[in-house]
Order: C-alpha cells, then structure tokens, then sequence
C-alpha cells in the first residue's frame, strides 16, 4: 500500500484550472522528486495534499484513507509535514520557539525532547543560533529552520517545496545532505525542487508536471538520461 496515493486531482482557483487530473503515488521510505517549470501546478499540488487548498475533483489517500479535503492540521497530527515554499519561519520568534511550534499537536515529552537535539544535531547553525529572532537568521539559516520545525512534527511523510530556492550552491549542497539523510532514517519524502538534477540525483523515482499535467513518470535515473527532461530542465 502506497502511503501517498494521488488520483484524477484537479484543483482550481480564480477561474484558472491550475492542476488538470493528475495521479501520483509515494512508497513508504521513498524519495520522490516532482519537477517542472515555474507555473507548472507543482506547489499547488502540495497544498492540496496538505489540506491547504481543497480540490475540486479527485481523491487523495494517505496511509490508505481518504484524506481529501482534510484540515491540515489533522493531517499534522497523522505525519504529514509541508515546509513551503519561502521557508515561512516566525520571524518575531526564537529559533528555539520555532521548533517547539513544530511539535505543538505532540504530547510525548521525552521523545519531542529528543526530536530537539536530534534538529541540533542535523542543523549545528541552529544550535549556536537558538536564542535568536527567526527573522534575523540568513536565508540557508532559514531553511534549515522550516525543515527542522517540520522535523519536529515527527512526520512519516516530508513534503518539500523548493528547498533550494535563493540559496548559495555550499548552502544547497547542506541542505541536501541532510535531507538525503533524514529520508535514509526512514522518513518517506516528496520533493518539489526546480534545480531538476539535484532533485533527480536525490531521488529514487521523478515526476515530470507541465501546464497542470503528470507529462512523465519513470525513475530518476531515467528521467537524468531523458533526451526531453535533459533538454527542458537540464540546460543540456
């Protein structure tokens, strides 16, 4: 049984049909990357699986119950984690206070407190930098923040949207280690990455979306070798 089952998801906004029928799947303790063009339907696709946008056809099935249209924070509290695009970190608050806000729906003292040091651990910047405003953090800083308040959530699926976006290559190169390591200790993830190599050569399988369509499924390391993935987001 897949843990994230798409099907036949159309999601609709301000007249436009942003995502036309689409369906996609992600095994347990898989790393799925969806790829495209900006306007694509990628991020929209995310929020529909998060329960921020509702879909206006379609069904999508986590852990093997229909969760369409499910509020997100049931789907939190079920193991299902989105860290958006633009990081969405509280700037007024600490580092420290981001994280807890990660693990707010957990009662689970012992183990939240070890999901915290387990973030430190990942994210060493966050550990010297814990007593500071989200909002004076760099932007690498930022985003190794956003997905250590997901992490906190202690979720069973990761839904990632465009981790890499304005940062400097060292810092992308950072923040891909660790995901490729949170995704090795079992945490099943579905990453929307516009840098299509990096996604594909992190992933065990891709997704081509274009104008709001699934236009191409295979592996990732078929999808590298695609004469028309190579050409349209490869630069090749």
């Amino acid at each position: 049984m897949s843990l994230l089952r798409v099907e036949g998801l159309k999601i609709s906004y301000g007249g436009i049909n942003a995502v036309k029928g689409i369906d996609l799947q992600v095994e347990a303790g898989e790393m799925v990357a969806l790829i495209g063009a900006n306007g694509a339907g990628k991020t929209t696709t995310l929020k529909a699986i998060c329960g921020i946008l509702q879909p206006s056809a379609g069904k999508v099935f986590y852990g093997g119950e229909d969760v369409t249209g499910a509020p997100s924070f049931s789907l939190v509290e079920q193991g299902l984690a989105l860290v958006p695009e633009g990081r969405g970190v509280f700037g007024r608050l600490s580092v420290e206070e981001n994280l807890q806000m990660g693990a707010y729906a957990r009662r689970d003292k012992q183990a939240v407190q070890r999901d915290h040091e387990r973030v430190y651990e990942l994210f060493p910047r966050l550990r010297e930098r814990r007593k500071q405003t989200g909002g004076t953090l760099s932007g690498g800083e930022q985003q190794m923040l956003a997905i250590g308040r997901a992490l906190m959530s202690s979720p069973r699926l990761l839904l990632l949207d465009e981790p890499s976006m304005g940062l400097a290559p060292l810092m992308v190169q950072r923040i891909f280690e660790t995901i490729r390591k949170v995704a090795s200790e079992g945490v099943t993830v579905l990453l929307v990455e516009q840098n299509a190599k990096l996604a594909l050569e992190a992933s065990a399988r891709g997704y081509v979306m274009e104008s709001g369509l699934i236009t191409l499924a295979d592996s990732a390391q078929q999808l590298l070798i695609n004469p028309q993935v190579r050409q349209a987001y490869l630069g090749e």
